[in-house]
């Protein structure tokens, strides 16, 4: 899909928008003053994938701590900050890569123009993060609630802000819970501005059903070329953010690192324990970084074909199966023996030799 254009910014070493690629960001549920804590979460979240992490900084002993916490990771990291610009501004002066805040929530106009001189002065790029959650008043009562029109008002209040302080280097994000409203939200703000836009479901819940609607959300956005960076909310362990955002991206071609595994849900015809056996590859090559596109099929039905078409497959009978390579048997195998020969055969593939 052709991605929408927007202009082109930097997050330390990360480039946003533009012809960059789709990044995946998590934020820390730790106590961000807990050091050690936040440190060790967010090493997690880089091995997982993260590139880009936020912590929220909710009084100066956690701005404080951020000067600890940077040297110690390898990714840019975010200062998440509500209504106090001097929040801001400390935690600029302990290193980050980028802010999140609203402008319009800091008071007085010398304090957004405190804010911004610091930020050009580092480097450091603005989000203006809208969520249906906390849209101010007025907005509420000209809309008569919340919608796709409030949100993107509200953000556009925030940008005329930036601008008239000539700051440009912003991200947007109209976030919402409810997947329709989001999109919408997200379709509307494109055609308003080139600004690079920051993509999710906010609040979308538990790992489960948060993945669902993440997925529906922002798939059906980037599928129309809209986003330039993507943040799966989900209430549980961030590192499974980062696998849904990274899969969401492998999914629609964004980004070919990995192993894309196929494998079918199995049905009546399936004649050995493809559950397992789906499983079992899967988790033992949950470290490779290579792209490799893995078939294992369990019937003779739908399994050969799609077998063929990745770049090593299995199709699995009665107590044995073939092990195809580019479309090509190369041989006959007993069921104990399927997973062990297989991951025998991509190690060959990927350049491994144990």
């Amino acid at each position: 899909m052709k991605r929408a254009k927007t202009r082109k910014i930097h997050i330390a070493n990360i480039a946003i928008g533009g012809d960059a690629p789709i990044t995946v960001q998590s934020m820390t549920n730790t106590d961000t003053r807990d050091i050690k804590s936040t440190v060790s979460q967010i090493h997690r979240l880089e091995e997982a994938g993260c590139d880009i992490v936020r912590c929220t900084v909710p009084d100066k002993e956690a701005a404080e701590a951020l000067a600890r916490i940077i040297p110690q990771i390898h990714i840019p990291l975010v200062a998440d900050i509500h209504f106090d610009y001097r929040l801001a501004l400390a935690s600029i002066e302990a290193g980050v890569a980028k802010l999140r805040i609203n402008p319009g929530n800091i008071g007085k106009k010398e304090n957004v123009k405190a804010v911004v001189e610091a930020a050009e002065d580092k480097g450091v790029p603005i989000r203006i993060g809208v969520n249906s959650g906390s849209l101010s008043r007025d907005i509420l009562q000209k809309y008569g609630g919340v919608c796709p029109e409030a949100l993107v008002e509200s953000a556009m209040r925030h940008v005329e802000i930036l601008e008239e302080l000539n700051f440009k280097d912003i991200l947007i994000s109209v976030k919402s819970s409810d997947v329709q409203e989001m999109i919408e939200s997200y379709r509307l703000i494109s055609q308003k501005v080139d600004y690079p836009l920051h993509i999710g479901v906010t609040e979308s819940g538990t790992v489960k059903k948060g993945t669902i609607k993440s997925s529906v959300g922002i798939g059906a956005l980037l599928s129309e070329g809209i986003g330039d960076t993507i943040r799966v909310s989900l209430t549980g362990d961030p590192v499974e953010e980062v696998f849904v955002g990274k899969e969401i991206l492998k999914s629609l071609g964004n980004i070919k690192e990995g192993v894309e595994l196929i494998s079918c849900p199995t049905c009546g015809r399936t004649q050995l324990d493809l559950i397992k056996i789906a499983q079992d590859v899967e988790q033992r090559l949950s470290s490779v970084k290579k792209h490799i596109k893995v078939a294992v099929m369990g019937c003779a039905v739908n399994g050969p074909g799609e077998a063929r078409r990745a770049d090593i497959g299995l199709a699995g009978g009665n107590g044995e199966g073939l092990i195809f390579r580019e479309g090509k048997i190369i041989r006959k195998v007993k069921e104990e023996d399927m997973v062990d020969e297989l991951i025998k055969e991509i190690k060959k593939i990927i350049g491994e030799n144990n």
